[in-house]
């Protein structure tokens, strides 16, 4: 059977248009990509100008003193001369923040264990879906919750009005749980397997291979889901300023009305002037909180580095 001959002009006629072809698309890819990352940097660069260009307003043209803002205890804007003391924010932000991942981090490393090493199968078909549900929940509902349960319990359990540094604590250690949960289980899973079947060969039993083998191997990873739940619960407004009372002072209980940073800026940001004094002071906070920020991505990057070691 004799097949037909393939036309060879034809062929050579069609090469160079789909290399061509090619050519365009992979161009055109490459252009869109390159435009994307210039315009992310664009934004991310223009936040922080603007951010740091009226938050340092106050320190460089209006006569307030960056040491007493960070060490200042009192914050009146409207008295004679206005006092912009910021410490009592400052508390009441770490405070909140670190206390809610001392909260949630036992739960969430327990929970990744019992995930990863213990019913690994519920844990992906139930558990798991379970906890990363929380991150979709409105940070209002969690306040409404907090209002409803969290505060009445500690009013009939403890002394106070159940307000407080302790109740914003509780509601942000729920809503943090989900990222140190899941980061965490994401450390133990990628794990070598050798690393287990190693322990056991030696002679250790299930426990002691999980705290004397991979919980001290993970702990890099571990800890920065820590870090960025406390950056998550560092950045929080609603639901915290709905339950922790919202009094600009240090308490001297964790069932005292305190304040954040992110508290006072909702509050007060609406009802002041553009340009004004205490607005640009309300920007200065923002500024505080960006600074903080990156002092979290920069631990984070750190424990990273200690993780690829």
């Amino acid at each position: 059977m004799n097949l037909p001959a393939p036309n060879s002009r034809e062929d050579l006629a069609t090469k160079p248009n789909k290399f061509r072809k090619h050519v365009m698309e992979e161009l055109r890819g490459k252009a869109f990509v390159y435009f994307c990352v210039l315009l992310l940097v664009i934004t991310i660069f223009s936040i922080v100008y603007f951010i740091a260009s009226r938050g340092l307003t106050p320190f460089l043209s209006q006569g307030v003193s960056i040491k007493d803002m960070l060490f200042g205890l009192k914050w009146k804007p409207e008295g004679n001369p206005p006092l912009f003391g910021a410490l009592p924010f400052l508390f009441g932000s770490f405070a909140t923040s670190i206390l809610a991942a001392v909260i949630a981090a036992p739960l969430g490393f327990c929970a990744a264990v019992f995930m990863t090493e213990i019913m690994p199968k519920f844990g992906k078909s139930a558990l798991q879906p379970a906890i990363e549900l929380l991150a979709g929940i409105p940070s209002v509902v969690y306040g409404f919750v907090g209002l409803s349960v969290v505060v009445p319990f500690y009013r009939d359990t403890f002394p106070g009005q159940g307000i407080g540094i302790m109740a914003g604590a509780t509601v942000l250690s729920i809503m943090i749980l989900p990222t140190v949960t899941t980061i965490a289980t994401d450390a133990l899973r990628s794990l070598p397997n050798g690393l287990k079947e190693g322990s056991y060969a030696l002679g250790a039993t299930r426990w002691q291979t999980i705290y004397r083998m991979i919980l001290p191997t993970a702990l890099p990873s571990l800890l920065t889901g820590v870090v960025l739940g406390i950056a998550r619960a560092f950045g929080e407004a609603l639901a915290v300023q709905m339950v922790i009372g919202n009094a600009p002072h240090i308490p001297h209980s964790l069932f005292e009305s305190a304040t954040t940073l992110t508290s006072i800026i909702t509050q007060s940001m609406g009802n002041t002037t553009s340009g004004s004094l205490h607005n640009n002071a309300l920007w200065s906070l923002a500024l505080i909180l960006l600074l903080m920020t990156f002092l979290f991505v920069f631990i984070v990057r750190v424990l990273e580095r200690r993780v690829k070691r």
